[in-house]
């Protein structure tokens, strides 16, 4: 099974979503979100997200994580907390021998709706496309996840088919 964990990295909230791809088709096995909104401390934020991360990879056993790259924010503070929480996840896949791959937001956008800067709306109806959901994603955190996931898809055909050519 060539299964994959997206991830959309928050202190606040982390969204996810293990997608597999059989006969270049996308299958969603699950999503949702890490809610920390309630937690005060980033400790308690931080060892929720690592403790569902973990549990979900114990779960599903995917191949390889996939993780939006942090993008350059005006507020330092906010760039900080967003690098703890994509830390503790790359950690709970390391931590369980998971392969990490990180994409920037244009990839994710251009890989799943062709555009790169496609909003979140557009992100969350090309998923469903893709993906061949029709119930809606809520919240977005977990459609991007999807998304991330997807993307790493995209991104592992593509070179497994320039590997074949070679």
């Amino acid at each position: 099974m060539n299964c994959v964990i997206g991830i959309d990295p928050g202190s606040n909230i982390t969204g996810y979503a293990v997608v597999e791809e059989v006969n270049n088709k996308y299958h969603v096995l699950t999503w949702g979100i890490v809610d920390c909104r309630k937690l005060n401390s980033i400790s308690e934020k931080l060892t929720k997200i690592f403790k569902t991360l973990s549990s979900i990879i114990d779960e599903f056993s995917p191949r390889s994580l996939a993780i939006e790259n942090i993008f350059v924010s005006k507020n330092v503070k906010s760039a900080l907390k967003l690098g703890h929480a994509r830390g503790t996840a790359i950690v709970a896949a390391g931590n369980k021998g998971v392969a990490v791959y990180e994409y920037t937001p244009l990839e994710i956008k251009k890989s799943v709706a062709g555009y790169g800067q496609a909003d979140k709306e557009q992100i969350n109806f090309m998923v469903k496309k893709l993906c061949n959901i029709r119930e809606e994603i809520k919240p977005v955190d977990a459609s991007d996840a999807i998304a991330v996931a997807v993307c790493h898809l995209n991104s592992n055909s593509l070179q497994q088919l320039i590997a074949a050519q070679k």
